[in-house]
């Protein structure tokens, strides 16, 4: 299995939370990621989406939670992954 890349978010800066990438694609101009809580196994998952500004050195993510965008980056996710099943 390929090793995935992690990457770490400092929310409040003392408290940093570490995710693995598992996929990343682009959908009506904005950026998404697809991390996971464990490099190996069932784990969490969670979808953010980029919103930085063009040109800011580092990216700003929040986890996307509009039902109805989710959705659809969800089903390309599952698409792009054979052996991921996103779930509720």
């Amino acid at each position: 299995m390929e090793k995935l890349e992690k990457i770490v978010f400092n929310p409040d800066q003392e408290n940093p939370e570490g995710f693995y990438v598992l996929e990343q694609t682009r959908i009506g101009g904005n950026n998404y990621i697809l991390v996971t809580d464990c490099e190996e196994g069932d784990g969490e998952a969670l979808i953010l989406k980029d919103i930085s500004e063009d040109g800011e050195e580092e990216g700003v993510y929040v986890p996307v939670t509009e039902e109805e965008e989710l959705a659809a980056v969800a089903d390309v996710f599952e698409n792009m992954l054979d052996d991921v099943e996103l779930v509720d």
